[in-house]
Parts: C-alpha cells; sequence; structure tokens
C-alpha cells in the first residue's frame, strides 16, 4: 500500500489532546506524509519523532491550505480536533474544509472518539481503496 496523506488540525484547547493522541498511536502514522497546521505540527514534532509537513496556523489559512489539497482530492485523512464550545474567528474556513472533506470522500474525524476508530482502520490496512482513488484520478499530483 501506498503512503497515505494525513493531515492534523487542532484548536487551541484541543492542541494537548492531540498531541496525546499522535503520540499514542505514533506508529501507526509512521511511514505516511503527515500534514499540520503551524502550531498544531510543531507541537506534535515536539511530542514525537514523526516529521511533519507544516502550513500556516489555521487562522492565518492553514485551515485553507490543507482545503486546497482535499479539493484536489490528494488528501487521505484528517484528524481535526474541533473546539465545539469555542467560537473560532475563521469559522468559515473550517466549514469550507469540512465541506470539502464530504464531496471527495475523505475520511474527516473532528474527536477523539472517531479518530481512533480510523487509526484502527489505518492500522489493518483498510485505507487501500484510497490507493484507487488516486491512480484514476485524472490530473493528480500524487505519484502512486
Amino acid at each position: 500500500m501506498h503512503m497515505l496523506n494525513i493531515a492534523f488540525i487542532a484548536h487551541d484547547r484541543k492542541k494537548d489532546e492531540m498531541v496525546n493522541f499522535v503520540t499514542a498511536y505514533e506508529k501507526a502514522f509512521e511511514g505516511n506524509n503527515l500534514f499540520s497546521t503551524g502550531t498544531t505540527g510543531q507541537r506534535i514534532m515536539e511530542g514525537t519523532n514523526l516529521k511533519i509537513h507544516r502550513f500556516m496556523s489555521g487562522p492565518l489559512g492553514g485551515d485553507q491550505q490543507i482545503g486546497a489539497l482535499v479539493a484536489k482530492n490528494e488528501m487521505d485523512l484528517i484528524i481535526f480536533l474541533r473546539d465545539p464550545l469555542m467560537a473560532q474567528p475563521h469559522e468559515p474556513d473550517i466549514n469550507a474544509l469540512l465541506r470539502l472533506c464530504d464531496v471527495q470522500g475523505i475520511p474527516l474525524a473532528t474527536n477523539v472518539a472517531t479518530a481512533e476508530i480510523l487509526v484502527k482502520a489505518l492500522e489493518r490496512g483498510d485505507f487501500g481503496w484510497r490507493e484507487l482513488v488516486h491512480k484514476y484520478k485524472p490530473g493528480s499530483d500524487i505519484e502512486v
């Protein structure tokens, strides 16, 4: 199976939870292409041995940078730990990203319970269907 493109995003009050989650499943994420918004990625790299391509901070456009990859169907899995109790100044960007995941059929977890189910599927190799998406997608920028 090819390497998956996996993105991590976490709102401020969820960053510790994200670091703990990724640390717990570090082995599952090894060998994949990992992406993140700026601060979240920095925190994950400080807490693990994973290398992560960091985009800008979410409020500065990082959500949209990840969204651009989603729009081209070049992201395979997104773990986005949202803070449902806090209004976000970049809420339209967040909603656009969630919508794009639905449009492209990209698995998206917005809480740790769902993220754990997706990581268990990742560990079992259940994401092989994404390889077909990349193989038959016209104009793909990703090497298969």
